[in-house]
């Protein structure tokens, strides 16, 4: 049985990297704590369980020192300063999937000769919310009470995904890491993320959140591309991080989403019901969390009765998303995958413009499931 020699060092940064502890790792290894403290040496079969186990190339960990791995955007929490916290593997690789769908469609569009998106970049932190938010309104086509138009919060969050993306806007949603329902993704480390680009810019809503909340993470991510900044978030607790880029996207997508002067005019009849945050939602055609989280912006609520209201809001939630099945495959991969892009990748595969197995892997779908994707995009036939 050959032994190899690692540095303790570097499987600490393994275990810290992958974000499991070392409890959970010894279920799997009993004598890691061995490794690390250097008294006992890994097999080369060990390692390379190892190496799967925490989703690190296995070369990484024959290394003298940890590898330094900035993260490819900064990365914001509620709760921590520090804007270029490490993210998990799974954070890390689907912000990779996302970069190189965004990378192929920024060339493919400049390749039709599609001109910059006028909008990516024209706001500023220092802009005055109500401006930028009515300029999100303009560039998708909305009118000021646009939301009060359908059913649901749902239907406007459906509509507000296809007048994005038909505006430029590359709109992904995925609860797992690619098509890996076994690598579910953590709303607790991320709800959704932005890759700033002037001629494809792309936003990711982390579909394992509440559907709740995903409607102020979109308009969040709608504002940070206004202001053309990449960024992940946790927006715990609804509330940006300690950072102007962050808390001005905040007040762009309350504005946008429940103007201030419209809440305030509804305010007053409203308060006195034993349901007055649902009423809110009715009219404003958002969640009731989100319309409690503006009362709070404002100062109609405060912040003991927000998170008192949100708690149990979350616990409800919860308990009904634990009795929900994942739903029908075709309609998941419909969000997992912009239509924007979905279209552009079929039609250059169709057009001989790029390679099948290309198409393939910025899609994740293969052969006769990719011939199916496209038909559902109404694109079918080679």
């Amino acid at each position: 049985m050959t032994r190899v020699a690692v540095n303790a060092e570097v499987l600490r940064w393994a275990r810290d990297r992958s974000r499991l502890s070392s409890e959970h790792l010894a279920r799997d290894f009993p004598h890691f704590s061995d490794w690390e403290a250097g008294s006992i040496l890994p097999t080369l079969r060990q390692l390379e369980d190892f190496a799967r186990k925490t989703m690190i190339p296995l070369g990484y960990l024959f290394l003298l020192h940890p590898v330094d791995e900035p993260a490819p955007i900064p990365i914001f929490r509620t709760n921590e300063p520090d804007a270029f916290l490490s993210p998990s593997p799974d954070l890390r690789d689907t912000i990779d999937i996302m970069l190189r769908r965004q990378d192929w469609m920024r060339d493919f569009l400049i390749e039709e000769e599609r001109p910059a998106l006028k909008f990516v970049g024209s706001a500023t932190a220092a802009s005055d919310p109500r401006v930028v938010a009515k300029s999100i309104r303009d560039a998708l086509g909305f009118a000021d009470s646009w939301a009060s138009g359908h059913g649901t919060w749902t239907d406007a969050l459906r509509r507000l995904t296809r007048a994005a993306e038909q505006a430029g806007i590359l709109v992904m949603s995925n609860g797992v890491v690619g098509n890996n329902n076994h690598r579910k993704l953590d709303p607790g480390e991320f709800r959704g993320f932005v890759l700033a680009d002037a001629h494809a810019p792309l936003v990711f809503i982390n579909a394992a959140d509440f559907k709740s909340a995903q409607m102020f993470t979109f308009a969040h991510e709608l504002a940070h591309v206004w202001l053309a900044e990449s960024a992940a978030f946790d927006l715990k607790g609804m509330q940006p991080a300690h950072d102007e880029i962050e808390r001005a996207s905040d007040r762009i997508a309350a504005e946008f989403l429940v103007p201030e002067a419209g809440l305030r005019a509804a305010w007053p009849s409203v308060r006195g019901m034993s349901d007055p945050f649902q009423q809110l939602a009715r009219q404003f055609k958002v969640s009731t969390i989100v319309a409690a989280r503006r009362a709070l912006d404002l100062g109609l609520l405060t912040r003991d009765d927000f998170f008192a209201f949100y708690d149990a809001y979350r616990n409800d939630e919860r308990r009904q998303a634990s009795s929900s099945s994942d739903g029908n495959f075709w309609n998941t991969q419909g969000v997992r995958v912009s239509r924007h892009f979905g279209e552009a990748v079929v039609l250059a595969a169709r057009e001989g413009r790029l390679l099948y197995r290309e198409a393939y892997r910025l899609t994740g779908l293969r052969g006769a499931t990719f011939d199916t994707y496209a038909d559902k995009l109404g694109l079918g036939g080679r």
